[in-house]
């Protein structure tokens, strides 16, 4: 991949783990934006997400270093850290090191996730990552749906604007999921920083079809660069969640969650109901992989060549992306429209 024009470290909330990789007592080692860094559970259930070395003597406290109740103990010296990184116990002095801190990252658990807020300028969250079911406001729960079927690719050459690009690219659905027609987007909402994106589409059929005759489509809520969540309508009942996080300079980790709905009433083999979710949701993430191998091989065009019918989706997307580029480098959406053909 030729490095792309975009920054690796925009900023927002971004995927860093699920949440049940992390149980009470671990401590688990991870590198984004090009940072050494460990999450660990206190044993409150608390997690924390820090950079990763001690500010003693540097040693790495994902290798060795230890949960006791809400602190985290070096393995080198037996300092002490807590859940904001300050250091409230050196075991063979008096007093603890008041003047040094570890970097923490503001942390939610949410869509069975564990997501940290990033800003190169240290400001404090200014929009709140989405919830795969409240954020559709139709009282949806997970005990709506059968277990997250997920996907996780790691170290990537691609930039997570590419998939949030992807919500507007409705001519890519015929060409690389074979989608019967191409879609018609009802809705671009880029005003926020979450954005909101709605399309009628299709799966199923021919080619003679109308989009006027087509009864379903996929509503989509951007929570900036890092997460999307998609629900279905008019076909069998799905969610989604893609989470892009940067790693360092030209990769990322992927991952990729889908619930399938669980039928409403009394289910005569619960088990073949669940077989045939599990198919499902395997050929959504079969999809989403069709999309990756597309993504991870993608040259960043900057101005692209567009067509005059994708300019409005294009230069909206790229104009909202680039809030979230405290260093400018948001690409150049201004001048798509010089561009087209």
């Amino acid at each position: 991949m030729a490095k792309p024009p975009l920054s690796m470290k925009p900023t927002g909330w971004f995927q860093v783990a699920w949440s049940d990789e992390i149980a009470v007592g671990d401590v688990r080692t991870m590198k984004y934006f090009g940072q050494e860094m460990i999450a660990w559970r206190a044993e409150s259930g608390a997690l924390t997400v820090m950079n990763a070395y001690c500010e003693h003597l540097g040693a790495h406290l994902g290798y060795g270093g230890t949960v006791h109740g809400e602190v985290l103990q070096c393995p080198f010296h037996g300092w002490q850290w807590n859940q904001q990184g300050r250091n409230v116990c050196i075991p063979y002095e008096d007093r603890p090191n008041r003047g040094r801190r570890i970097t923490t990252y503001p942390v939610i658990e949410r869509n069975e996730s564990v997501y940290i807020w990033h800003d190169t300028e240290n400001r404090e969250p200014f929009f709140d990552a989405p919830d795969v079911f409240a954020g559709f406001a139709d009282g949806s729960t997970a005990a709506d749906y059968y277990p997250q079927q997920r996907l996780f690719r790691q170290g990537l050459e691609m930039h997570p604007q590419y998939v949030l690009e992807n919500g507007v690219d409705f001519a890519h659905f015929k060409y690389v999921h074979n989608t019967p027609i191409v879609p018609v987007f009802t809705r671009h909402d880029f005003d926020d920083p979450v954005s909101y994106v709605d399309f009628t589409i299709t799966f199923e059929g021919d080619d003679g079809q109308r989009i006027e005759d087509v009864n379903s489509g996929v509503e989509a809520i951007n929570g900036g660069l890092g997460i999307a969540v998609t629900k279905s309508w008019g076909m069998i009942d799905n969610r989604t969640i893609s989470a892009i996080t940067p790693v360092d300079e030209s990769t990322s980790d992927v991952r990729f969650m889908v619930y399938i709905g669980r039928p409403a009433g009394e289910v005569r083999d619960p088990a073949r109901a669940a077989a045939k979710a599990g198919e499902f949701g395997a050929e959504v993430i079969r999809q989403f992989s069709q999309d990756i191998h597309i993504w991870a091989h993608q040259r960043y065009s900057d101005p692209p060549a567009l067509a005059g019918s994708e300019l409005q989706g294009f230069t909206a997307i790229r104009e909202w992306a680039k809030r979230f580029y405290p260093d400018g480098r948001g690409g150049s959406a201004a001048e798509l429209a010089a561009h087209t053909r």
